[in-house]
């Protein structure tokens, strides 16, 4: 596989901001991404995730700051093959058949992955000789994934990459995906199905109004986004000892059973075990759609106050 040099990250945003006129649709953004991690992108419509994925092709130049791929400018680092990208739509000829279109893209680098590898590895054996304008829009996807595995890159961009596949297909693709990483390859990828971001990113960004709101673990968006859910059994738990335990954000009983919300559920819990009569306690995660939407809803607090040190 290429490379850009061992301990290089394969993204570098320092400071990156991007302006249309009066319009700011990247603001200030700093990212570091290292070889092999896989980093989901997320965010509403308009929140900067297609500008910010353009500065790191290339296809658009930042006003401010500055953006390295592999340790090289994003053109120079395209022009190696370091980096590819599986876009939603448009990159295929609807008369070419999937072979011919895998191999037709294949000429185009001095050197490529053997296309009989590419072919079965993404699943597209079977409809080899389909025409493209004949395959679903899943089936069309796995080939611009193909057409993307060609020139073997260090970082390979994804946006929206299972856009029109079945369950299975999806489930296809993560494992395809999984694989590529264990061989050292950095996935950087954009999507509206969260559960996805969920289940297969090591590391979370949410961007919202050009800013990132959020950048971590799955656990760690949810937990900073909503906390998380102390459950207990207190029978004959008051309000006034509800009041009192630190670190309790929201609290609600039911009937011998104690609800907490809180951004410190180990203080809740450890306070719970050893200050009350307080058993059987369980420590519930928010889900990855609440967490989005406390990050990037109308109520959600201003980005800049979320960055902290990030400012």
């Amino acid at each position: 596989m290429s490379s850009g040099g061992g301990g290089t990250p394969a993204v570098q945003l320092d400071a990156v901001s991007k302006q249309f006129g009066a319009v700011t649709a990247v603001d200030r953004v700093s990212l570091t991404i290292q070889p092999g991690e896989i980093v989901a992108f997320l965010g509403p419509n308009g929140a900067g995730k297609t500008t910010t994925i353009d500065m790191i092709l290339g296809l658009q130049r930042p006003t401010r700051g500055a953006v390295a791929v592999c340790g090289l400018g994003p053109e120079e680092a395209v022009h190696r093959g370091l980096v590819a990208a599986v876009m939603q739509a448009g990159g295929l000829l609807h008369d070419l058949t999937v072979r011919e279109t895998v191999q037709y893209i294949a000429y185009l680098f001095p050197s490529h992955r053997p296309i009989d590898d590419v072919m079965q590895h993404t699943g597209l054996e079977a409809i080899a000789d389909r025409p493209v304008g004949k395959c679903s829009g899943g089936e069309q996807q796995r080939i611009r994934f193909a057409m993307a595995l060609l020139p073997d890159p260090a970082l390979l961009i994804l946006d929206e990459p299972t856009q029109g596949m079945d369950v299975v297909g999806r489930r296809n693709f993560w494992a395809a995906i999984r694989d590529e990483t264990g061989r050292g390859r950095t996935i950087f990828f954009a999507t509206h199905y969260l559960e996805e971001a969920d289940a297969y990113a090591d590391r979370i960004i949410v961007l919202r109004a050009g800013r990132v709101v959020a950048d971590g673990t799955a656990a760690a968006v949810k937990s900073q986004a909503s906390g998380r859910i102390v459950r207990a059994t207190w029978p004959g738990a008051s309000a006034e000892a509800l009041a009192g335990v630190p670190g309790a954000d929201e609290v609600e009983l039911q009937g011998g059973t104690v609800l907490i919300r809180s951004l410190d559920a180990d203080r809740v819990a450890r306070h719970l075990l050893t200050q009350t009569p307080a058993r059987d306690l369980e420590i519930h995660a928010t889900g990855i759609e609440e967490a989005f939407l406390a990050l990037t809803g109308e109520d959600a607090a201003e980005p800049a106050l979320r960055r902290g040190a990030d400012e």
